[in-house]
């Protein structure tokens, strides 16, 4: 029996697909830097902040280039489903649609997945920056900045593992606080001021943290911190004590999307060699990126203890 064209073969999934893949809601565009690709790997050379404006008086000061480095090497993703083709041939429901579609949501948020890995792994000894250090530690140093901590801890009620909105609210505050103090290889102030601010929060922190940043008023006082700050919520962060500031409108972000090759979308069908032997079909998606750490003074981590 000859396969059916009922529009659901290559041309229709394909643009299915995209459809899909283009209306999913992803957050790592806006958390991570999107670094071009060209080679099979990239190598970062942190060079030391651009130096402050400064009087000429006898000519120009060159500043020396710092010797901080790294290299990331693209990593290449895939997903495929497997098609029986008399579900081709005998589908008037649009059930394979509807997998055609799931795997474009899978598709879209993986960079997402990704960057909640590289957060609840943060504090590991080898998950470092740029540095040297963990991303999330108490012994960053570089240059002139001297010793500086992103991991910090936050007094909560003993009973309960998930904060009040107060002290998500008293959280906060450290959070941002801590964040200013941060200091470059020049000993100069980073972050200037609290603009960009999202909350990265598990979904069981959600509703509190979108209280503590957008009520008026929190226990009948005047909430000085509605509107500071975006709230989103990533499934993959499943500790209900541990959430993330992050610094979203810098030059360079808290994370690296390093950006080899777009998603593509592929099949093998019924002409192929493995639809003629096994009457089954392939519809796969692939790409190549890395997401990584970027700079660590635009994240901080806080667990409720």
């Amino acid at each position: 029996m000859a396969v059916m064209n009922t529009g659901l073969l290559t041309k229709g999934l394909r643009s299915e697909f995209f459809e899909r893949y283009g209306a999913t809601t992803t957050y790592y565009q806006d958390l991570a830097t999107r670094i071009p690709s060209t080679s099979d790997s990239e190598t970062y050379q942190w060079l030391g902040t651009v130096p402050r404006m400064r009087e000429w008086g006898t000519g120009r000061l060159a500043r020396g280039l710092r010797t901080e480095r790294y290299s990331l090497e693209n990593l290449k993703y895939e997903a495929t489903i497997e098609v029986d083709r008399d579900e081709i041939a005998d589908d008037q429901t649009g059930q394979i649609r509807i997998r055609v579609g799931e795997l474009a949501q899978r598709a879209a948020t993986h960079k997402d997945y990704l960057l909640g890995q590289l957060m609840v792994n943060g504090g590991a000894d080898a998950c470092q920056s740029y540095d040297g250090a963990a991303f999330f530690s108490d012994g960053h140093v570089s240059g002139g900045s001297g010793v500086q901590d992103n991991d910090l801890t936050f007094a909560a009620a003993a009973e309960s593992d998930e904060p009040t909105t107060e002290e998500f609210k008293g959280s906060l505050k450290q959070a941002m606080a801590r964040m200013l103090s941060f200091k470059d290889d020049q000993g100069e102030p980073l972050a200037l001021n609290m603009t960009g601010m999202v909350c990265l929060v598990p979904p069981s922190m959600l509703f509190t943290a979108m209280e503590a940043v957008n009520a008026t008023v929190i226990n009948q006082t005047s909430n000085v911190l509605q509107g500071a700050a975006r709230v989103v919520a990533l499934p993959w962060l499943t500790s209900p004590a541990v959430w993330y500031l992050l610094k979203t409108d810098g030059v360079v972000r808290p994370f690296i999307f390093q950006d080899r090759e777009p998603i593509e979308f592929g099949s093998l069908t019924e002409a192929s060699e493995e639809g003629f032997k096994r009457e089954k079909l392939l519809f796969g998606v692939r790409a190549r990126y890395r997401m990584a750490y970027g700079y660590w003074q635009f994240a901080v981590r806080t667990t409720f203890v």
